[in-house]
């Protein structure tokens, strides 16, 4: 059994091939599965995406019909394949249930000390051996207010480490952790968490009722001196309102490690290119805006973790069992006699 992986990183590829080794036959694409690469899985009967993969009706129908029959996402995040056209085609589709909560939260802290304390445009100064202080000065965070939207695995990490700082504490979930409520946690709505916040971090799936949590309406109760930070998925924030807040003046800082429109850039050397795309652009010329390639997960202990859930996903659909990642499950069998 061969298994096609679209989207593979250098750094990923050994650990796949590693975790696959005497099981079965790997061939890792440093392309993504998209409508101009879905004929290269003909003959594939699984295949293996990520998360800026694109696997709408039109790609699933492709993959369906050139014999793929599983697909293994290696992400926790599925918002990139249409299920329902999953399911009309029989295809069973499985992603990553869980990963190292520690890497995500542990890079959400990373943009938010960056960004609070100027790191990154101290370290360019100094290259220019240019070592003074103006405009670098940034806060302490103990003694203030962290938001955190979205209270799972991440999120509860996230405000561990923001108790550690000596920050109090405001969560906003449908579901209460009881471990953000032990370490002093206060569950308020979105728009007290937006407005009472010094530092807002994301930590939620990217669903309809989710898409552009952070808009215009939200951007606005921030605090003027409030840092936002998006570790999650980009269609979270809207990034015209976004741009149009810090035009303005406001928010202390933005880190994003995502960005709505990233399929395509993110994980792609553009820089002989011109961009296009003229809210990112314009999003790279603030000053206090920090920008990453949804590397926020990419750990050595996270991307194993997730590597070998998706090897169970796979070993669990050749042994006709359904785990705790299956999304849509196989067909049922035909009954005897058809």
């Amino acid at each position: 059994m061969e298994i096609l992986a679209y989207g593979v990183l250098a750094d990923e590829r050994p650990v796949i091939e590693a975790a696959f080794a005497g099981r079965h036959g790997v061939r890792c694409l440093d392309v993504l599965l998209n409508r101009d690469t879905a004929a290269t899985a003909a003959g594939c009967r699984i295949v293996s995406s990520n998360v800026n993969d694109v696997l709408d009706a039109r790609v699933l129908q492709v993959l369906a019909e050139g014999g793929t029959r599983m697909i293994a996402q290696r992400a926790t995040g599925y918002n990139n394949i249409d299920l329902d056209q999953a399911r009309r085609l029989g295809l069973t589709v499985a992603r990553v249930a869980d990963y190292s909560p520690y890497s995500v939260a542990e890079f959400a802290w990373a943009l938010a000390l960056a960004v609070n304390r100027r790191v990154v445009r101290a370290v360019g100064r100094t290259r220019e051996f240019d070592f003074r202080l103006n405009g670098l000065m940034g806060r302490d965070w103990h003694g203030r207010t962290a938001g955190v939207v979205g209270t799972g695995r991440i999120g509860t990490a996230f405000a561990r480490i923001a108790h550690g700082f000596g920050m109090r504490l405001l969560g906003h979930d449908a579901v209460t952790s009881p471990e953000c409520l032990a370490l002093g946690m206060e569950y308020v709505d979105r728009d007290r968490l937006f407005a009472e916040s010094d530092l807002v971090s994301l930590h939620l799936p990217l669903l309809p009722e989710t898409h552009h949590l952070v808009d215009a309406a939200a951007l606005a109760r921030m605090r003027d001196d409030a840092i936002l930070i998006n570790s999650s998925r980009g269609g979270l924030i809207d990034a015209e309102a976004l741009v149009e807040t810090l035009r303005r003046g406001r928010l202390d800082g933005v880190g994003l490690d995502v960005y709505e429109e990233e399929t395509g850039v993110f994980y792609f050397d553009r820089s002989l290119e011109v961009m296009t795309d003229d809210v990112l652009a314009r999003l790279m010329t603030f000053r206090n805006v920090l920008v990453t390639s949804h590397q926020a997960y990419f750990t050595v202990d996270a991307v194993r973790q997730i590597v070998e859930a998706t090897v169970r996903n796979v070993d669990d659909y050749l042994a006709g069992r359904t785990g705790d990642g299956t999304l849509v499950p196989p067909p049922p069998a035909p009954a005897p006699g058809r």
